[in-house]
Parts: structure tokens; sequence; C-alpha cells
């Protein structure tokens, strides 16, 4: 009986230190994590689409957002809580990324959704970039934005009304995934 007892310590023992291991390995790999995509595409009857990238620097997230086929003009843009775009009006991403339970605002202030990313505009030939370094965002940790998603909406965020800026309905998206 004894014998067996020690068995099943030694036993127990080692299980704990595999899956410790395995989690120090998960750990390590989802700490390690430099760049992030989400390759946008239109909901229904819209026709915007191109890539937003994401890389982790010092101070934040850098985000480099190339769309095409938008009106000219403003378009609220944002993370979604859900990686889901199963859904032709993009409803299925849900409300704006906030884990933390701030007000919206603009992408620059302290306070504010994780996934405000505020206006991306479209010029005259219906193209946008946006390049700019959020200090808010990561990819790693329990706030990560990798597995959400990015929506592009039809009019310009208001910055006020809440929760949603008042930026109308959703005419793009993409999930935000791991990138080499």
């Amino acid at each position: 009986m004894k014998k067996l007892n020690i068995v099943l310590i030694i036993a127990f023992f080692m299980g704990t230190q595999v899956l410790s291991a395995q989690e120090k390995q998960r750990n390590h790999d989802q700490s390690s994590l430099k760049r992030a995509v989400a390759v946008i595409i239109p909901t229904k009857a819209n026709t915007v689409h191109g890539v937003v990238k994401f890389e982790e620097v010092n101070n934040g997230v850098h985000v480099v957002a190339n769309l095409a086929g938008l009106a000219h003009g403003k378009h609220g843009f944002h993370i979604h809580e859900f990686g889901d775009i199963n859904s032709d009006d993009g409803s299925s991403a849900g409300g704006h990324f906030n884990p933390t339970g701030m007000p919206h605002s603009m992408p620059m202030n302290d306070k504010r959704h994780t996934g405000d990313m505020g206006n991306i505009e479209a010029d005259e030939t219906n193209n946008a970039h946006l390049d700019y370094i959020d200090p808010v965002m990561r990819l790693n940790g329990p706030y990560s934005i990798v597995g959400h998603s990015v929506i592009v909406h039809e009019k310009e965020d208001d910055f006020t009304t809440q929760p949603t800026g008042n930026a109308g309905s959703r005419i793009g998206y993409g999930v935000i995934g791991i990138s080499k």
C-alpha cells in the first residue's frame, strides 16, 4: 500500500510538471506575438476591402490600414468583441471590444474602449490609409486583440455617442489573426 501511495505521488508530481511545462510553453507562445493582420471584406451590398496590419512596438501597437472601395469621407473604424463574421451585416461581431469597461472615446484617449480606432478617411479615389501607434491595444495577454474583428462603418464616428460613436451600419469586416 505504501509503495502504491509513493507511485501515485510521483505520478501526480510528474503530471503537474508536464502540465506546468505545457502552460509555460503556451504562455510563452502567446506572449511572443509580434504581428497580427485582418483582411477586410465587404458586408452584403458593400464594396470595402483591404488589409489592416498590427505590430507590437515598445509604446503600443503600430496599426497600418489600407482600404479601398469606401465612399469619400470618414468612416468609424473599430475592433469588435467577437471574431465572428458569419452574418451578412456584421452583427455577429458583437459590440466594441471593451474588456476594461471604459466609455467610447477617441483612439488617443487613455479612457476608451480598447477597440476604439477612431475614423479612417477615404480620399476622392475611395481609398483610405491609416498609420498610427495605438497606446492601449495589445497583441498579448488578457486584453489581446487577436481573435477579435475589425469593423469598418458607414459613417463617421462622433466620439461621444455611447457606446458606438453613432457610426452607422457595418460595411466591412475581418478577423484579426496571427501574422508572420
